[in-house]
């Protein structure tokens, strides 16, 4: 039989945040939302690209994060680029501040999904790469490339 759907439908993902961050402790959270928000992201429309996490008043927000207005939200519509507070608990909203304030970490969201009916977003710590190490980054994805293009045309 089929193997039957996990229930995450991928909205967006940030590319561009692997390349310009070695990233690590990955941590799912809820985002608070307006109705038109929600409607908007189910057609698809979403891009984090540029985005990043702030922290305020002890609690986390998206900044730059851009959901464009839904087509049939008339008068009811949302601020395609307003902050949005992320929905996770106190402990992990200061391991994550903590972070940022003494190693000089940055917070970035990877990927938005819906899971279960629900928007969720996934963000994680990232320490910037330098240029040498953006690089060899690519360096390796060529190398990757070439090794898998050979093994193709040896037909192993």
């Amino acid at each position: 039989m089929a193997q039957e759907n996990s229930g995450i439908k991928l909205i967006a993902s940030n590319k561009r945040a692997h390349f310009d961050y070695f990233l690590s402790d990955f941590l799912e959270a809820g985002m608070s939302l307006t109705g038109t928000e929600v409607k908007s992201m189910r057609a698809g429309h979403c891009s984090i690209n540029g985005a990043f996490i702030d922290f305020r008043g002890g609690e986390a927000y998206v900044v730059g994060m851009n959901i464009p207005e839904y087509k049939f939200g008339n008068i009811f519509n949302h601020e395609p680029l307003r902050d949005r507070k992320l929905l996770i608990h106190k402990y992990q909203i200061d391991k994550f501040m903590r972070e940022v304030k003494q190693n000089g970490f940055t917070v970035v969201p990877t990927k938005v999904y819906f899971k279960k009916g629900r928007v969720k977003i996934e963000i994680a710590l990232g320490k910037g790469k330098k240029n040498f190490d953006k690089r060899e980054t690519i360096k390796e994805r060529d190398i990757k490339r070439k090794l898998n293009d050979v093994v193709k045309s040896q037909n192993f």
